[in-house]
């Protein structure tokens, strides 16, 4: 019923008031195509520490194929980015094994579509341009380094189960984030009370149902409140964010136990009992997928949220962590 409401209330509002585009102000959505094929999508991967453009190692059965090789052996032959996310020298110095961004934060449209998802006047509908900005990086990341790895000056050549139907999302994440599951960085309480809605988690839900992945809420929580991270500097961002995340084993719940004691109990305040938990790792418990986890978040400037999010997982088991954003800030590259 509450869901019926909802929907008659959004169709009432559309009717009355239809979605404009936030740059040209045409009607039909709060991103138009046009305005959408404006933003400049980034068609590399970067280190996440130096910022450094990375390219993608010689594959000699992927080259063989793109001097001759059947379609057979193609289909057989694997090709999977996600090796090389970070640069050599700083492979030691974070906990991500690479970072997914989008665009670049100093594109003006993409700041303000931004800030229209997270600040006053809400517009929650923007998680779905977003999200296609994030799909469409995939896209051309993977037409990138297939064509810059073979020589080919920039000629298409498709993922090997992609032959005949050309690109998919389902098929790119099959063949590159087989086995991922999305995990948004999560609000504090208050912050979500107050806004509504997590944008990271209302992002994570649009990939999830592009590429076909699990998508796990409420692993990660927020259990202090912080000051704005755009406010600081590098230094104090890192202070402020240290030791906000905890993993939590099974979700759901307000409260951690051990040996069926109470260790913290989530309040609107935050978390009651911090002290004792300091020495307590929690473990994954979220299905096969806990592994192999893509963060998502809106923008990435300096990783200290990513990278403090990343290291209570590693902790906790997880074995590769991917940074997805929808952008990050120009000085990184």
């Amino acid at each position: 019923m509450k869901n019926i409401l909802i929907s008659t209330k959004n169709f009432i509002l559309d009717t009355l008031f239809p979605p404009r585009c936030l740059n040209c102000q045409g009607e039909g959505s709060y991103l138009c195509d046009d305005c959408q094929s404006l933003i400049e999508i980034l068609e590399s991967l970067y280190c996440p520490v130096c910022g450094q453009k990375l390219s993608a190692p010689l594959d000699p059965v992927r080259d063989k194929f793109l001097t001759g090789l059947d379609s057979k052996h193609l289909r057989e032959s694997t090709f999977n980015y996600t090796r090389f996310g970070v640069c050599k020298k700083c492979k030691n110095k974070t906990k991500l094994n690479g970072v997914f961004a989008a665009t670049s934060y100093q594109n003006l449209l993409v700041k303000k579509l931004i800030i229209q998802l997270k600040y006053d006047p809400l517009i929650k509908e923007l998680a779905k341009p977003l999200a296609n900005l994030i799909i469409t990086h995939f896209q051309l990341l993977t037409q990138h380094l297939f064509s810059k790895g073979a020589g080919l000056n920039q000629k298409f050549v498709p993922c090997p189960n992609e032959l005949d139907g050309g690109f998919t999302h389902e098929n790119f994440a099959k063949q590159n984030l087989g086995g991922f599951t999305l995990i948004p960085v999560p609000l504090h309480r208050s912050k979500l009370k107050q806004r509504g809605f997590n944008q990271a988690e209302e992002i994570s839900k649009e990939l999830s149902k592009n590429l076909k992945l699990p998508v796990a809420v409420n692993v990660l929580i927020k259990t202090k409140k912080t000051l704005p991270q755009t406010e600081l500097s590098l230094k104090s961002r890192k202070e402020n964010i240290k030791g906000v995340f905890l993993v939590n084993p099974v979700r759901g719940p307000s409260c951690l136990r051990q040996n069926g004691r109470r260790l913290w109990r989530l309040t609107s305040n935050g978390v009651k009992n911090e002290n004792e938990i300091k020495n307590f790792t929690p473990t994954l418990n979220f299905g096969v997928g806990a592994s192999k986890i893509l963060l998502v978040d809106d923008v990435y400037t300096t990783g200290s949220t990513l990278e403090e999010c990343a290291r209570v997982l590693k902790e906790a088991g997880a074995k590769e962590i991917w940074g997805v954003v929808v952008a990050r800030e120009e000085y990184n590259f």
